[in-house]
């Protein structure tokens, strides 16, 4: 039976999708290795691991042999007042693979509510000190997630959520990191932040940012130093550092959290995507006891949150098997070859007349356009080509699953030179 691309444009609503004009859909029947499968047979070589989260690709034995076992004992229990293996074990692992001082963890749902998580973690923990701090601190050109705190912490003037601007709680925002990740580093551009944190840190429940890679808000890759001298900021105003980790952690940048490029320790780490290798939404967000149990001393004795789909077990299942996975392999050689060939393979970009620039750290490649892209046509364009890249505005960027081969990466930036050269 074949989809029905009819139905999918009347009724079904696709992310960033106008209901009236709605942008072309290829249909999928399957997806394995590194491809997607269209239903006309044709294989697309996955340039965004379904935005980002496909790290060991598809159709993955270990993940599949993971999801079967864990069916056949319950796929869902709720976690209030009952607990079981596979949450228990999820949380050993990112205790012992996270920063020593993360020791409390909540498994939610979805990477934007990992963030909701932290932002509420934030607040309790002041108003159990007898403080109501009701703003946030971060640097523009972040993205956070779509649910109303994440959009709030969202870069509020050109961003993805300008429109909710004046329904949205107002925070503190200053601007973003200059100096690139290759670049040496400039004392000067911490300055912003400092001088906001310096005027506004009495009202401040915490600071939020995307370490080293900001992601959906604009591609960018800045120097691991400018989260040194944040979390020494925090340290001197007495802050919570949150580090929202969802798109760079397990593996992305090169380390297995992007933290480790500053070899800092975050209050509060916000989890997802590649958590569960693609397969199923899950999130967790991380804190100390110290925190935690400053939290649960206060007025409320607990702390106010429980997503019905709290715990998944099936999920959780996956989730453990993804990270031992990812931990049995050579990830780290992996990612490091991926970079080396983006590096390489991407900086022919630089000579066409459509480039701005070109930037790659770990298995993240972005090429940014000198005016927006039109995304029916550079899509069209791209399938055409075998591949699936999906960019959005400015930036053709890919961040492929770890287990691609030279070869499919090459078609990736080979495609992006050619549909770029005719731009």
């Amino acid at each position: 039976m074949s989809i029905d691309l009819d139905y999918d444009q009347q009724h079904l609503w696709h992310p960033y999708t106008s209901s009236v004009n709605p942008l072309p859909c290829y249909p999928v029947t399957a997806a394995e290795g590194c491809e997607i499968v269209l239903e006309n047979g044709e294989r697309l070589v996955d340039g965004m691991a379904s935005w980002w989260a496909c790290i060991h690709g598809y159709s993955v034995k270990e993940l599949d042999a993971a999801a079967h076992q864990q069916l056949s004992n319950m796929s869902h229990v709720m976690f209030g007042g009952l607990t079981h293996q596979p949450a228990v074990e999820l949380a050993k692992k990112l205790v012992d693979l996270t920063p020593h001082n993360l020791q409390q963890v909540f498994i939610s749902d979805s990477g934007s509510v990992a963030v909701e998580v932290a932002l509420k973690m934030a607040l309790q923990y002041w108003h159990a000190k007898g403080e109501k701090r009701a703003k946030f601190a971060t640097v523009r050109n972040g993205y956070h997630g779509d649910t109303f705190g994440a959009m709030s912490v969202c870069d509020p003037n050109g961003g993805m959520h300008q429109l909710y601007q004046g329904f949205l709680p107002e925070h503190l925002f200053c601007n973003a990191p200059q100096t690139r990740f290759e670049q040496s580093w400039d004392p000067q551009d911490i300055k912003p932040m400092q001088q906001m944190l310096e005027q506004h840190h009495q009202s401040i429940a915490a600071v939020i940012i995307e370490p080293v890679v900001q992601g959906a808000g604009g591609m960018r890759i800045y120097h691991p130093e400018y989260l040194k001298q944040l979390r020494q900021l925090c340290d001197k105003y007495q802050l919570l550092f949150i580090a929202d980790e969802i798109a760079t952690g397990f593996g992305r940048t090169g380390k297995l959290f992007a933290c480790e490029h500053a070899e800092i320790e975050p209050d509060i780490l916000c989890l997802g995507k590649g958590l569960t290798g693609g397969y199923m939404s899950l999130a967790a967000t991380l804190t100390s006891k110290s925190i935690a149990g400053t939290i649960c001393s206060g007025e409320a004795g607990v702390f106010m949150h429980g997503p019905t789909f709290m715990g998944n077990p099936l999920a959780c299942s996956v989730a453990n098997a993804s990270i031992d996975l990812l931990i049995a392999s050579d990830w780290q050689t992996k990612v490091l070859s991926i970079e080396q060939s983006l590096k390489a393979q991407l900086e022919a970009c630089l000579a066409l007349d459509a480039v701005a620039d070109v930037r790659v750290l770990g298995a993240i490649g972005v090429v940014e356009t000198k005016k927006a892209v039109n995304l029916a046509d550079i899509q069209a364009k791209f399938v055409e080509l075998g591949v699936w890249i999906r960019p959005f505005g400015k930036l053709v960027y890919i961040m492929p699953p770890y287990t691609i081969s030279d070869k499919q990466l090459q078609k990736l930036t080979s495609a992006i030179y050619t549909v770029l050269s005719t731009h």
